[in-house]
């Protein structure tokens, strides 16, 4: 059972982390997160992999739901988004927690 506590968190914090970095990216832009410019651009490789990694599965969601409301894909696929959505929140998370516990280490051992 800690596992799936410890999992919950994690996805938990991913989600927190998604949602605090799409929704401060669309109140500095004034632009939907999405796979698009000014977010995601070839010529800025660094800032793209930085917003998708902080917003993805939230940029994810929005171009996923646009293209259901467009009829672009079917409801299959948006499923299949959604569960991305649900596997990347919980690995950005793990990622999040593992940071944060190494930079903790650091800090306590003095550096």
């Amino acid at each position: 059972m800690p596992q799936m506590e410890l999992f919950l968190f994690a996805f938990v914090v991913g989600l927190t982390v998604c949602g605090l970095t799409g929704s401060t990216m669309e109140l500095v832009s004034g632009r939907k997160v999405a796979f698009a410019e000014p977010y995601v651009s070839p010529s800025h490789v660094l800032r793209s992999l930085a917003a998708t990694a902080g917003a993805g599965p939230f940029m994810l969601v929005n171009d996923a739901l646009d293209a259901r409301r467009q009829n672009r894909i079917s409801t299959m696929a948006l499923l299949s988004c959604g569960c991305t959505a649900i596997a990347w929140s919980l690995a950005l998370g793990i990622v999040i927690l593992a940071i944060a516990s190494w930079t903790i280490r650091l800090i306590g051992s003095g550096i």
